[in-house]
């Protein structure tokens, strides 16, 4: 991005209260921590702490001009340093309108949305391989698919690139249409309804209804990829924007045949004559397991499809997928797998880890699974449903983590499995690190606030001795 302090405060409704209105502005952050020079920084006030504490941090690490909603942040002598203070009324309506702007203004490449229940962040990494057989992508990074993380990312996407990918993330009803207003889609992907934040959004037609919002500013000759396998998502075939399904299902525009699904995924996709002018069959070979891993690739391709990639080329692109941090990321340490899938959790990607993970060679698989949260009052049954599934799979040792995953323990140990239970992350580690031993496999897999990772460090730091 590249805009001058005077025009942010235009853009943003806000008055500049010193500085110069020349200062140039090149990134935009709204964490202090970590500013690139000439940022912008966007102070966030939340239930407990107040972002504008943290203005003069933001300063000191290279911040050039600062958004506030409070006028009693400006020292004595503001603006003599040559920072700029921008007075709006809303800092994070201020940030999403700078969001706005940029999308409108400066990306005129088209622009995928990803949403769903479960497969954000993979699908998103496996679109943007799948179109770089066709030019140059650029799209979100990390996690930032919320409504602070979406504007940021349009803000610092390369502007020269032939296409964008935008994560959208919500959990919270009427975020998706403040989502939408930003990104603009021009194509809208839906991965699967799940029940992740169920709790807020009262059922799972009210996710899908929510979620389906990212097709409300779909231009003319604009696109939904949707999942065929989703029952929820059927309704939407014929409405006033073009619909594509992809799955493994009969009702799939666009399909996987031939599946072969064991330490990586193989199958054949089959594309439609109406999308490509004449049907074709493409080999597709994953570097990654499992059948979710499938639908993700499946859906990568009919976005490529849709914009014109070449379906050979995209499928030989989406070889180079290997995994993403948190997300069935594989670890070698020593003689030991360690594979991490606990950035996040729930019942659909629970099983689809664990199916996965069960066809992963090893002398001993040993799963970690923790408390799937946010589920609300069904989370009970979700937790003893995802123990049976477990307990139907060749997986040697369970050690379970949490007070709600006490509720699968019953299904593993009434099919004779060896389970252990730790109350936290910090005791799951210590069991593991004393049963983990060379040609073993370690999954790691839970909410992210149920706090794995330490189970990582701890087999790491082991390991490393």
């Amino acid at each position: 991005m590249e805009y001058t302090a005077g025009k942010i405060a235009e853009i943003t409704g806000g008055r500049l209260l010193a500085g110069d209105p020349d200062t140039r502005l090149h990134h935009i952050s709204f964490d202090s921590r970590t500013m690139q020079g000439e940022d912008l920084f966007v102070p966030t006030v939340g239930e407990k702490v107040d972002g504008h504490r943290f203005i003069q941090s933001a300063f000191a690490n290279g911040a050039a001009a600062t958004l506030t909603a409070r006028e009693d942040v400006l020292p004595e002598k503001a603006g003599e340093d040559g920072h700029a203070y921008i007075l709006v009324d809303d800092t994070i309506a201020a940030l999403q309108a700078i969001g706005r702007f940029h999308r409108l203004h400066a990306l005129k490449m088209p622009v995928i949305g990803v949403t769903g229940s479960v497969g954000k962040t993979t699908t998103r990494e496996m679109t943007m391989a799948a179109l770089s057989a066709g030019g140059r992508v650029t799209g979100s990074k990390g996690n930032m698919n919320s409504q602070l993380g979406v504007p940021v990312t349009l803000c610092h996407m390369d502007e020269t690139a032939d296409f964008a990918v935008a994560e959208m993330g919500i959990s919270l009803p009427g975020e998706m249409e403040k989502l939408v207003s930003m990104v603009r889609p021009d194509i809208a992907l839906v991965t699967n309804i799940g029940v992740a934040h169920i709790e807020n959004l009262g059922s799972r037609e009210g996710i899908r209804d929510e979620k389906m919002h990212i097709a409300d500013l779909l231009p003319e000759g604009g696109c939904a990829v949707l999942n065929a396998d989703e029952p929820l998502l059927a309704g939407y075939r014929g409405g006033r924007f073009r619909t594509l399904y992809y799955g493994l299902g009969p009702e799939a525009e666009v399909f996987a045949k031939d599946l072969v699904l064991g330490e990586t995924a193989s199958f054949t996709a089959v594309f439609p004559a109406s999308l490509l002018g004449a049907a074709k069959e493409v080999p597709v070979q994953l570097s990654v397991p499992g059948e979710h891993h499938v639908m993700d690739a499946l859906a990568a391709l009919s976005v490529a499809a849709v914009l014109g990639v070449d379906p050979d080329a995209a499928a030989a692109s989406l070889a180079s997928y290997g995994g993403f941090a948190g997300r069935f990321e594989r670890i070698p340490l020593g003689d030991l797998l360690l594979i991490d899938d606990s950035y996040n959790a729930n019942p659909v990607s629970m099983k689809a880890s664990l199916a996965s993970f069960s066809h992963v060679g090893a002398k001993r698989r040993i799963a970690v699974i923790a408390d799937m949260l946010e589920l609300g009052p069904d989370a009970p049954k979700m937790h003893r449903e995802v123990g049976e599934f477990a307990a139907s799979l060749p997986i040697d040792l369970f050690v379970t983590v949490g007070d709600a995953m006490k509720e699968a323990d019953a299904a593993l140990a009434a099919a004779g499995k060896t389970i252990l239970h730790a109350d936290n992350a910090e005791k799951a580690a210590s069991l593991v690190c004393e049963l983990a031993a060379a040609g073993d496999a370690v999954l790691l897999k839970g909410s992210h606030s149920m706090g794995l990772s330490a189970v990582r460090e701890a087999l790491s730091s082991a390991l490393s001795q």
